[in-house]
């Protein structure tokens, strides 16, 4: 019998030659990460291990990247014990402020990610690095302390779902829009613990960029990874961030699926995820009666330079409607750096925009743009439950970063084509 991507790699990572859904296996981990909120509840429970120190002070990433720079002074304590422990064992790869980046983006860009890695992170998106070829999941902060104390990590091996796609994106239209599509189709339980596996001819015309967002939010639709199989744009990508050499694998033409789902990019629309669940998804057009209030643009999701680009060009020569806030933040410094070069911040400036240092703030009402109550805000972050941004009676609206730029300039949820590009 065959296996799908995530079997062969959980099978090369437990050292056995075939494993199949639903079986457990104790697996070898390439990476575990933490950040400022779920790193100190791993570090009080990694004495009770038994271990000196950690496994392998090379894999273990620690990112302070939630509450940070820090807000108060429990954010500022927190990041004191994760940076005193980075410190004691020496960790290899410690970003804090200056060199920190939201870590969903940083891992990548710093080449600590590479193909048929098997990854676990105390955060949900953890999922991203299956844009990569890898295999990578969320864990609770005990997992992560046995993590970093052992090397290894139980797992059921998941089922997967393959979406077989075909044709390319349309103007306008990205990566955030396709995954908002898949999750309106099946809900946000329609892949539970499953692997979402995104295959087809229409992988090939996906940015790097758009599979990170779309492995980003597997979670999003239950799942318990998302995955891509390795192509050319993966390799570019790997030797461009000097990853490791990857370990490359591809599904069986005999792989079962537990279903498949043919998806045709051309047929995406810019789509909103309306409050309060992921799933429910409407085409932008209809958003015109939704004023709002505050736009995000950023996040681990769509922090990426061509994020930025994105946005940019909706807002070039145009203004942030009166009365909505628009806060832009670069996911990581050098992104930062590269979109100051490019002149984005003179574009978001000019048309009334504030950008931030990266942080994940704003996504989990942290801090950088809180929202009271009776308050809407497009985000492009990756969560719109009750209370996520802010006071419990607030609204979050999910969107790409055109849809959001889109909406900023005219108030209320708006289609990108309505707006256009200047020029």
């Amino acid at each position: 019998m065959g296996m799908t991507i995530t079997e062969k790699i959980l099978a090369s990572a437990a050292g056995l030659k075939e494993v199949h859904p639903g079986q457990l296996i104790m697996a070898n981990l390439d990476m575990v990460l933490g950040n400022d909120i779920t790193s100190p509840v791993a570090i009080k429970e990694f004495p009770k291990f038994g271990k000196d120190h950690v496994f392998d002070k090379d894999k273990v990433a620690l990112v302070p990247d939630h509450f940070t720079p820090n807000k108060d002074i429990k954010a500022a304590e927190q990041c004191a014990c994760v940076r005193a422990f980075a410190k004691s064992e020496e960790i290899t790869n410690y970003f804090e402020v200056g060199r920190v980046g939201i870590e969903h983006a940083l891992l990548p860009e710093k080449g600590l990610v590479t193909a048929g890695d098997t990854v676990i992170g105390a955060d949900s998106h953890t999922c991203t690095y299956g844009a990569l070829g890898a295999f990578s999941t969320g864990v609770g902060s005990t997992d992560m302390a046995a993590g970093m104390a052992i090397g290894k990590a139980w797992f059921k091996v998941p089922s997967t779902i393959r979406f077989r796609l075909s044709g390319k994106l349309r103007e306008h239209v990205s990566g955030k829009d396709l995954i908002l599509t898949i999750i309106g189709m099946i809900g946000v339980d329609g892949a539970l613990y499953r692997a979402m596996e995104f295959a087809g001819e229409g992988v090939h015309s996906l940015s790097m960029d758009d599979r990170f967002t779309i492995a980003n939010m597997a979670i999003e639709a239950g799942a318990k990874n998302g995955i891509f199989p390795v192509d050319e744009k993966t390799l570019e990508y790997l030797k461009e961030h000097g990853a490791k050499e990857p370990k490359i694998f591809y599904s069986d033409e005999d792989a079962e699926y537990e279903k498949t789902i043919d998806i045709d990019l051309g047929a995406i629309n810019p789509t909103v995820s309306y409050p309060h669940l992921p799933e429910n998804t409407h085409d932008a057009k209809e958003g015109k009666d939704i004023k709002i209030d505050q736009v995000v643009i950023g996040s681990c999701t769509n922090g990426r330079l061509s994020d930025l680009e994105a946005a940019a060009k909706v807002l070039k020569g145009r203004k942030i409607a009166d009365g909505v806030r628009c806060i832009v933040i670069p996911a990581t410094q050098r992104i930062w750096l590269e979109a100051m070069h490019e002149g984005l911040f003179d574009i978001f400036v000019e048309a009334g925009c504030v950008v931030s240092t990266p942080t994940c703030g704003p996504c989990l009402g942290g801090y950088m743009g809180i929202l009271s109550e009776g308050e809407k805000c497009v985000s492009t972050t990756n969560r719109n439950f009750v209370g996520r941004m802010g006071h419990v009676k607030s609204e979050v609206y999910l969107a790409s970063p055109e849809t959001a730029a889109a909406s900023a300039v005219m108030g209320y949820i708006a289609d990108p084509e309505e707006v256009g590009y200047e020029g």
